[in-house]
């Protein structure tokens, strides 16, 4: 278990590094989970012996959502001034994403001769 979290977190370093060495505008957690994908396509063996130690994280995946929720309690003041414009922000960009996934899945589905 500890060997495939030292995995997980190499993979973050390694995208950290590479993009502030680089100055690439993605953020370094991005890039390392790409890499890692990247080592688990080419090393199923990796993938399986992983499985169990990413459903425990998973598992606990919840407990990442408290900093979020003590932000929010921290920051009533901003909300409340300007918390219409954030929950615009949010509805539009929630549906945004939501029809640009749907047109891509459709191109997809068009493109690979499925039908949606």
């Amino acid at each position: 278990m500890i060997a495939h979290i030292a995995i997980l977190l190499s993979a973050q370093l390694i995208g950290e590094v590479t993009v502030r060495s680089l100055g690439l505008p993605i953020p370094g957690p991005v890039l390392g989970m790409g890499l890692l994908l990247i080592l688990l396509i080419a090393r199923p063996k990796i993938a399986t012996d992983m499985a169990p130690t990413t459903s425990g994280l998973l598992s606990h995946l919840s407990l990442l959502f408290v900093p979020a929720g003590v932000g929010i309690i921290t920051h009533l003041d901003r909300i409340a001034t300007s918390g219409f414009g954030l929950t615009a922000a949010l509805i539009f960009s929630t549906w945004a994403a939501l029809i640009v996934g749907a047109w891509t899945f459709i191109g997809l589905a068009r493109l690979t001769g499925s039908r949606p």
